[in-house]
């Protein structure tokens, strides 16, 4: 898969996010307040799904719309839903 600028976009976001983990980690070695850790474990996975979001959009919009256009929309139509369904559970 070539990178697109839609994929671009979302580099900075996952590094933030590596850098949270980083820090989590940081926190549990420290022997951090629980309470907190599970807070920016919150706050990481939030940061995450924000980035699953948008990758989703822009599959959405690419590659989902140009399928559709083809009139082969029903297989890519039906992977989306499946990916959705792990993604809310």
């Amino acid at each position: 898969m070539s990178q697109s600028p839609r994929h671009h976009a979302v580099l900075p976001r996952l590094r933030r996010v590596e850098g949270q983990i980083r820090g989590i980690s940081r926190m549990v070695q420290e022997r951090r307040y629980c309470i907190d850790v599970i807070q920016q474990l919150t706050a990481a996975r939030k940061a995450l799904d924000q980035v699953s979001l948008r990758i989703m959009n822009g599959h959405i919009n690419a590659c989902v719309s140009e399928a559709i256009r083809r009139r082969e929309g029903a297989k890519k139509i039906n992977e989306l839903m499946q990916t959705i369904n792990r993604f809310v559970k």
